[in-house]
C-alpha cells in the first residue's frame, strides 16, 4: 500500500514537471520564433531592398523590367551607370523669362559645337572648353549661363548603386534569400501592364516566402505564421513590388 502511494505521488510529481515544461515552451517557443524571425528578415529585406535597386536601374535604361538572373546580373556588372554632373542653377529671372534647363543644356552643347568645330581653337580638356564659351560665345553670355554647365559622365555601376558594399566577385549574393540554401528569391515581370487610361505602365516583383528563410525554424510555428497571413489575404512572406497594381515597387514591410 505504501509502496502504491509512492508510486502515485512520483507519478504527479514527473506530471506536473512535465507539465511546467510544456507551460513554459508553449510561451517560450513563440517568442524565440518571432525573435529569429525578425533577426533574419532585416538581412532577408536588405537583399530585396538591393534587387530593387538593380531591377529600377535596369528600367532606367531599358525602359522594362527582367525576370532573368543572368541578364541583371550580366547587366550590373557590365553595363555603365550615367549621371548628369551639375554645376550652377538658372535663377528665378532666367525661369521667369521662360529659360529651362533642356533649353539651356541646347544652348550650351550648341556653343560647345560651334567651339569644337573652329579649327584655330583647340582645348586641353572640358574645363577650357567651358571656360571659352562662358567667355566668348554670344547665346551664352545673352541668356546669363556663364558658370552654367552640365556634362553626362559613365561611372562604374556597382560603385555608383553600392557605393562598394558589392564588386563583380560578390553581386551575386543579392539574388539569394538569406537562411535557405542557396534557394533565389522568385522574379516576376510584367511589361505589358496598362493602366485604366490605357498608359503602359511595367512592373516587377520579388519574392521570398517565409518558408524559404524559417523552414528550419518550429514547424507548428511556421504552419500558424503562413495560416495568419494567408486569412488575411497577404502574401505568407516578404515582397517588393506587385505585378499585377503599380504600388511604386514598395515592400510589404513598408
Amino acid at each position: 500500500m505504501k509502496a502504491t502511494r509512492t508510486f502515485v505521488v512520483c507519478a504527479l510529481a514527473v506530471a506536473a514537471v512535465v507539465m511546467v515544461i510544456f507551460c513554459v515552451q508553449s510561451v517560450t517557443t513563440p517568442i524565440k520564433f518571432e525573435e529569429t524571425r525578425a533577426q533574419r528578415e532585416i538581412s532577408v529585406i536588405k537583399n530585396l531592398v538591393d534587387l530593387r535597386t538593380a531591377e529600377v536601374e535596369y528600367h532606367h535604361q531599358n525602359g522594362s523590367f527582367t525576370a532573368s538572373y543572368d541578364t541583371l546580373l550580366t547587366f550590373l556588372k557590365t553595363a555603365p551607370k550615367k549621371e548628369v554632373m551639375k554645376e550652377g542653377s538658372l535663377t528665378d529671372k532666367q525661369l521667369e523669362a521662360g529659360l529651362t534647363e533642356p533649353k539651356a543644356i541646347k544652348i550650351l552643347n550648341a556653343a560647345k559645337k560651334k567651339a569644337l568645330s573652329n579649327k584655330k581653337l583647340s582645348f586641353e580638356d572640358n574645363d577650357a572648353l567651358y571656360a571659352y564659351i562662358w567667355a566668348n560665345d554670344a547665346d551664352v553670355k545673352k541668356n546669363g549661363l556663364e558658370g552654367f554647365r552640365r556634362d553626362t559622365i559613365e561611372l562604374n555601376m556597382l560603385q555608383a548603386l553600392y557605393k562598394g558594399e558589392y564588386d563583380e566577385t560578390t553581386i551575386d549574393r543579392i539574388a539569394e534569400i538569406p537562411f535557405s540554401e542557396g534557394l533565389r528569391f522568385e522574379l516576376e515581370v510584367n511589361n505589358d501592364y496598362k493602366t485604366s487610361q490605357g498608359i503602359r505602365v511595367p512592373l516587377f516583383e520579388a519574392r521570398a516566402p517565409f518558408a524559404s528563410y524559417l523552414g528550419d525554424l518550429n514547424a507548428q510555428e511556421l504552419v500558424n505564421l503562413i495560416d495568419r497571413e494567408e486569412k488575411l489575404e497577404h502574401y505568407a512572406g516578404l515582397k517588393v513590388g506587385d505585378v499585377f497594381a503599380p504600388n511604386n515597387n514598395a515592400g510589404n514591410w513598408e
